[in-house]
């Protein structure tokens, strides 16, 4: 007995020093959204099962997606797990720049991803990184704000109707805005909102032979829609707002409609951070008035590992655990069901307890909606909704949307900004190779 007992104090300590031996720290890079930030606080959990210690750089939108492209792209070997995005991920999986998700466990059941995530992180066939949470985007509005102006928001507004109200929901006395949405430079932060509010206007990036598009007109009239709503009901300083900046504003009652990511229903409907929490409604993204396109998104915050990590296997696990069931689960029991990630799962939509929240059905519609092969009226040679799927975009994008910026700011007109996005992107195209 006493031997046997030897031997198993020995196998016991064996296992100890493997599993030490074996443990690792990861270096995540991610963005500063409220679900990610929220992610963080759970990391003890992941490290108390397998060991794994995490450091995190967080950061925001722009600056993310600067450091993560530069460190993939020169091979920098910063980053052991990247938060990106449906734009990033095909492309490069492409090149070879990812670890393929292809090999992760039987429990973790890749095939409940909802389609339209699996898809746009997917080159090939191949998962090159797993959704943290997907979103469309959608209207959040104020219902009392709404009925005190007399109006009542249809299941399915345009964008005629939105600005109607916005101006008679906005109260400058009381700091009322009656719309907050992004101008923010970036092709992801005010470039996504405002091409996707092009496409609900007619307008295309470029024609079926690549040539911009920035000079017709359905993007004046978009452009000029947009400035024109905005300088009569949107906050002051609204070219720098982005997402966080308009969720800050929301849920301090000084919103009277947003249009944004579905994934920011949660956060305007808490009460321990939103003053509005209980007098917010939900529609679909608008469209123009004749135009059978809407103005909603396709996206997926997600977690892939850049292939030059030595660190793959730690950081799978890291993966599995961050966008599990169970992880959803471990939210729900301490948070409650409508602050879990969402929009990844389909068996989140077919989860009871997940029904009840009263957002869930209005973000699983929306997403439904978005069809980023079929992403505006006139045909185009590209996919993707509010970005375009090749590698010169975000490049080109970014130099737009600051000229757009510059438009909203009163420093320059939207015929100026139009036709300097024009040449921008025609250039850019030329030197590409495309034309």
């Amino acid at each position: 007995m006493k031997l046997a007992n030897v031997l198993r104090a020995a196998t016991a300590m064996s296992v100890i020093t493997t599993c030490a031996a074996y443990a690792e720290t990861l270096t995540i890079a991610t963005v500063n959204n409220g679900d990610m930030i929220r992610m963080q606080g759970y990391t003890e959990d992941f490290t108390a099962k397998t060991g794994h210690e995490v450091e995190w750089v967080t950061l925001e939108e722009n600056v993310l997606r600067q450091r993560v492209t530069t460190d993939i792209t020169t091979k920098g070997g910063a980053f052991d797990i990247m938060t990106i995005g449906m734009y990033e991920t095909p492309i490069w999986g492409a090149n070879g720049w990812l670890v393929p998700l292809d090999d992760l466990s039987a429990e973790y059941d890749v095939d409940d991803i909802l389609p339209a995530m699996r898809a746009g992180l997917s080159h090939e066939g191949t998962l090159f990184a797993a959704p943290f949470y997907g979103e469309s985007s959608m209207i959040m509005y104020r219902t009392d704000l709404m009925e005190a102006a007399g109006l009542e928001m249809p299941d399915a507004p345009t964008w005629q109707f939105i600005r109607e109200a916005a101006a008679a929901m906005t109260d400058r006395d009381n700091e009322i805005n009656g719309i907050c949405l992004r101008g923010k430079a970036g092709w992801g932060e005010g470039g996504a909102f405002i091409t996707v509010t092009g496409n609900s206007f007619g307008a295309r990036w470029f024609d079926e032979d690549w040539n911009a598009q920035f000079d017709q007109p359905e993007w004046a009239e978009a452009l000029n829609f947009y400035v024109g709503m905005m300088e009569e009901s949107g906050p002051p300083g609204y070219a720098t707002n982005g997402f966080n900046e308009n969720l800050s504003l929301f849920q301090q009652g000084k919103c009277g409609m947003w249009i944004d990511a579905t994934v920011a229903a949660s956060f305007v409907t808490n009460p321990d951070d939103s003053t509005v929490a209980d007098k917010v409604g939900f529609a679909l993204a608008p469209n123009s008035e004749g135009v059978d396109k809407k103005s909603n998104w396709l996206w997926a915050w997600a977690l892939a590992i850049p292939a030059g990590t030595q660190k793959a296997d730690a950081a799978k696990e890291f993966i599995e655990w961050a966008t599990s069931k169970e992880y959803i689960e471990l939210v729900a029991g301490n948070e409650g069901w409508a602050n879990v990630p969402p929009g990844a799962r389909t068996s989140l939509y077919e989860n009871e307890n997940y029904q009840s929240v009263p957002f869930a059905k209005m973000t699983l519609d929306s997403i439904q909606a978005a069809d980023p092969t079929n992403p505006t009226v006139k045909p185009v040679p590209y996919v993707g909704i509010q970005f375009v799927a090749i590698p010169e975009f975000a490049g080109i994008a970014t130099e737009v949307s600051q000229e757009f910026s510059a438009a909203y700011a009163g420093q320059q007109s939207v015929e100026e900004a139009l036709e300097k996005a024009q040449a921008i992107t025609n250039d850019a195209m030329e030197a590409a190779g495309y034309r």
